[in-house]
């Protein structure tokens, strides 16, 4: 049987309205509203659900905001993910929104795609479609793991932006007034810089087209110079990946001294990022990410002549079409090889 009882403030108006229903065999189901009206269907739908025997606890959805399922998803699910510190970042911005004050039950798809629509006037679609997905899997973890119990996820009917486009950014090899590609600036920058690894870093990465993880991530224990091969454990996809080494990476690899840690460049992630735009800026280069290093390393295999598998089990690209669109940047090749 269901209950309605007024709300009153201090002075005695009524200002909403509070629902209990009980029925045995049942948890105690209870709900505020600003109208009566609403109280009133609320109830009934409740009791309905429960004399047929459809009905499910919604209390915790009710009782649970966005922000508080993004606190214990980065407690309990986050610290388990590849690129722990990027999502806890992505996911803290995401608290801060407007939109994770809300109740689980309450948010409907078409908040979610007001929030889009606002957050594509701030930052690119591709950081949208990131913060979408995360707030899909939240949501969905929540629904299948915490009990917030949803009829669906609201963020499944949304619509995700168009992506932009691909990155094509390669260091340009036309030499300035110095007589000096990108290159050569980028890598007398980096070798200038009070921190010895950044110069081999930026080598390798170009030698080898390794993710910034995966190269800070190597320990000497993975390098093998007389195969040679770097192997890989601790992947973007969480593959083991083994990367054969060119003449010119195994000699860059000699160069380096041994660290005591076993790390073969012990620098933190966050302070070599830092570095690397400074370096970027000395050397007077504009629009350049690190990431864009593998596209050039993965371009110049290309150039080189290796086919797509043999370019794909280097680079771990795992879809040929992402490789696709490096495969225009070597046409004087294949016109080579159609003589």
């Amino acid at each position: 049987m269901a209950t309605i009882c007024e709300r009153k403030n201090d002075r005695g108006q009524v200002i909403g309205y509070q629902v209990k229903v009980r029925r045995k065999g049942y948890p105690p189901q209870s709900q505020t509203f600003d109208r009566k009206t609403d109280a009133d269907r609320w109830a009934r739908k409740i009791e309905r659900e429960m004399d047929d025997g459809v009905f499910v606890d919604r209390t915790a959805a009710h009782q649970t905001t966005l922000a508080e399922l993004i606190d214990r998803y980065l407690e309990e699910v986050t610290p388990g993910h590849k690129g722990v510190a990027q999502e806890r970042l992505r996911l803290q911005q995401m608290k801060r929104s407007r939109i994770a004050k809300h109740a689980a039950a309450t948010v409907k798809s078409q908040d979610f795609a007001e929030w889009r629509n606002t957050r594509l006037k701030e930052v690119a679609a591709g950081t949208v479609i990131r913060e979408l997905n995360s707030w899909h899997a939240i949501i969905e973890h929540g629904r299948k793991e915490w009990g917030i119990n949803l009829a669906e996820n609201p963020v499944h009917l949304v619509k995700r932006p168009k992506a932009d486009p691909a990155r094509e950014r390669r260091l340009d090899p036309t030499p300035g007034d110095d007589g000096k590609t990108e290159e050569d600036r980028l890598l007398a920058a980096c070798d200038a810089d009070r921190d010895s690894w950044m110069g081999a870093i930026v080598r390798l990465a170009i030698e080898t087209a390794m993710r910034q993880g995966e190269i800070l991530g190597l320990k000497w224990a993975d390098v093998d110079l007389r195969k040679p091969v770097a192997v890989l454990h601790d992947t973007k996809n969480g593959d083991k990946r083994v990367v054969p080494l060119s003449t010119r990476a195994v000699q860059i690899f000699e160069g380096l001294p041994r660290h005591m840690s076993g790390m073969v460049f012990p620098i933190d992630q966050n302070a070599f990022k830092m570095r690397f735009r400074r370096c970027c800026t000395r050397a007077g280069i504009a629009g350049l990410r690190f990431h864009d290093l593998r596209h050039e390393a993965t371009s110049r295999l290309f150039e080189r002549g290796l086919e797509m598998m043999e370019v794909a089990s280097i680079t771990g690209h795992k879809s040929f079409s992402m490789l696709k669109r490096y495969t225009h940047l070597h046409a004087p090749t294949l016109a080579k090889k159609l003589g």
